[in-house]
């Protein structure tokens, strides 16, 4: 998978139509079901201590909420822009939005539409848009669920699908904007610049990459040098108990970006695992050896926390289950790459580097 909250990964496919994703983002789109079913299955927090800050001042119980730009500038439209399945889309208004997938809608809202946004693809988590009706079904698109909102312009990327509802979508004449996932850090910038000039707002993106970009840099300035030279090696596991999906991510997973920001080794890749997921075997996780384990948490929940997760065969025997290390992120914002990216880096840099970096 590339495993945003947005993608699933390569293991059971659930049919979703793939005509306009290329093979990577068929794998992704997998991966989405697998995170939309686990999402409805599961649905979707203290002490004395105050939260921790991350570098933007923000605190990691404030990552169920976007921070949306203090004065957004008006749109200037219409604006024609470049779709990534080749077409050019004209946008003649904003009043009414449906973003298609998580990570958009959370580029549209803290661009400051928030207001505009008539609907929700399920994995769009974040508190501002919990009340908005959902337009998907397990994950696919219903068009008759979002033609029925009379939009006026429609955000989606080259996994939403099926292909049949995007095209029933266009032909009713709503303008339909393609967007290119995500694959890592660097892809942040290009993809708030894309939303932002199909809104008719390019300053207020070059605004929000800026705040994005200096926010990111902030984080890696915390991180601690490594006392030994060596760099932690972190694994990326997407478990789903309930479904009895255990997977190692390799290079193609989506997390590689992250853990190199973190100052981490992708244990996954770096053992040659080339691919998106592979089933978790004793063999793939002695090879791997990671020193600490990556985890969405509902996929940590779902397999009983940790007591649970060394019961998975070869877990209990690596540095990282021997340590009980893990670091854990929300599903809903993990692999987005967008405006809260800062936030999930510095929640896996703190939980990674806290004293010596022991899990629960």
């Amino acid at each position: 998978m590339r495993i945003s909250q947005d993608f699933a990964p390569t293991g059971p496919d659930t049919g979703r139509t793939a005509r306009r994703r290329p093979a990577r983002g068929r794998a992704a789109a997998a991966l989405t079901a697998a995170v939309a079913f686990a999402l409805v299955l599961t649905g979707c927090g203290g002490g004395d201590d105050p939260a921790p800050k991350s570098a933007s001042g923000k605190s990691s119980a404030d990552a169920d909420r976007v921070e949306p730009l203090a004065a957004p500038p008006a749109p200037k439209l219409p604006v024609t822009v470049d779709s990534a399945d080749g077409t050019k889309v004209t946008i003649g208004s904003t009043d009414r939005i449906v973003p298609l997938t998580g990570s958009l809608s959370e580029i549209v809202f803290t661009l400051g539409f928030g207001k505009q946004v008539v609907a929700r693809d399920i994995t769009a988590t974040f508190e501002q848009a919990e009340n908005l009706p959902v337009v998907t079904r397990a994950h696919d698109v219903s068009a008759e669920s979002v033609l029925s909102l009379k939009p006026t312009i429609v955000l989606a990327d080259t996994t939403t699908g099926p292909s049949e509802a995007i095209d029933q979508i266009r032909d009713a004449g709503i303008p339909l904007l393609v967007v290119e996932p995500a694959k890592g850090l660097d892809d942040v910038g290009r993809r708030i610049d894309t939303v932002a000039e199909a809104l008719g707002v390019p300053s207020a993106g070059t605004e929000l990459k800026e705040r994005t970009e200096k926010r990111i840099a902030d984080v890696q300035k915390s991180i601690p040098d490594h006392a030994d030279g060596k760099k932690p090696r972190v694994a990326f596991l997407y478990l789903r108990g309930s479904a009895s999906v255990y997977l190692l991510g390799g290079a193609e997973s989506g997390a590689s970006s992250l853990l190199e920001a973190a100052g981490a080794v992708d244990a996954g890749k770096e053992s040659g695992l080339n691919k998106d997921f592979t089933a978790i075997t004793s063999e793939a996780l002695a090879k791997a050896a990671p020193d600490a384990i990556l985890l969405m948490t509902k996929g940590f929940e779902s397999v009983g926390g940790m007591d649970g997760l060394v019961k998975i065969p070869g877990i209990a025997e690596t540095p990282a289950g021997m340590d009980r290390r893990v670091v854990t992120v929300d599903d809903g914002v993990l692999l987005n790459y967008g405006p809260r990216t800062d936030r999930v880096l510095t929640e896996i840099v703190e939980q990674l580097y806290a004293k010596g970096g022991k899990g629960q």
